[in-house]
């Protein structure tokens, strides 16, 4: 299990120490997280698989996580509305939808997590992922690291593990 000290920004797993961001306004209890409130959720989540971006992050040797290639048309609803709150869907989209293909490099590798998934309930927050830091900048509620140590971490990763978040 990864846990992360949201209160240090810090990453364990095994012996690996990390500095890790987090949401721009904090961490809280995960039933009182909401869409767009910048908020990390505090809880266990699982891990579900893992997407890169083609030609700028690969699966390392040794990884056996499930995991896909994402397109310039991949992205996951955050609207409230749509029948497929926290879910992947194809650009364009009816509702709003972040996009995964990004200029910048924090989606080149995502983890995607269990969190409010199970089934998703509108509006108790989407997309909340392990992702690439963009020089430890707070998130927009989800954990990140540099993307060589996500790279790094991978391979120890089993499937059944997950993240803890405290």
């Amino acid at each position: 299990m990864i846990a992360v000290d949201t209160a240090a920004r810090i990453l364990s797993f095994g012996d690996r120490r990390i500095a890790c961001a987090i949401g721009r306004s904090g961490a809280c209890a995960h039933a009182d997280k909401r869409e767009g409130d910048g908020m990390t959720p505090l809880g266990g989540w699982p891990i579900r698989t893992v997407l890169f971006r083609p030609g700028r992050a690969a699966p390392p040797p040794g990884m056996i996580l499930p995991w896909r290639w994402i397109r310039a048309d991949d992205g996951w609803s955050d609207d409230v509305a749509d029948p497929c709150y926290n879910r992947a869907v194809r650009h364009p989209w009816p509702f709003s939808a972040e996009r995964l293909w990004r200029d910048d490099e924090l989606y080149d590798v995502i983890v995607t997590l269990g969190h409010n998934d199970a089934p998703p309930e509108p509006g108790l927050g989407s997309a909340i992922f392990l992702h690439c830091w963009n020089d430890a900048k707070p998130t927009e509620g989800c954990v990140a690291i540099a993307k060589a140590d996500l790279l790094a971490l991978l391979p120890a990763l089993r499937p059944g593990d997950g993240i803890r978040i405290a």
